[in-house]
């Protein structure tokens, strides 16, 4: 049986290359001695084989097999346009 694959929501930070589009994903973090509550972000490269996303896009993406050296995410669904 395969293992359940990780999705994540982000926004759609660039598009500049062609059928990859860079995702920014956003989690609070609670600090390990301090506990104040700090926002986390961390950009993937997600594959988008038709070239539908724009800036600013709320986009679902699900963990895939490594595409490239840095693409291992591809974009499911466009959640919400900008």
């Amino acid at each position: 049986m395969r293992k359940q694959r990780r999705k994540l929501v982000g926004r759609v930070v660039s598009n500049r290359m062609d059928k990859t589009v860079v995702v920014q994903v956003e989690h609070k973090k609670r600090h390990p001695l301090y506990g104040k509550v700090i926002n986390v972000r961390k950009k993937y490269k997600a594959h988008d084989a038709r070239n539908e996303c724009q800036i600013g896009d709320l986009v679902r993406m699900v963990e895939s097999r490594p595409l490239s050296r840095e693409k291992r995410w591809v974009v499911t669904e466009i959640l919400e346009r900008s």
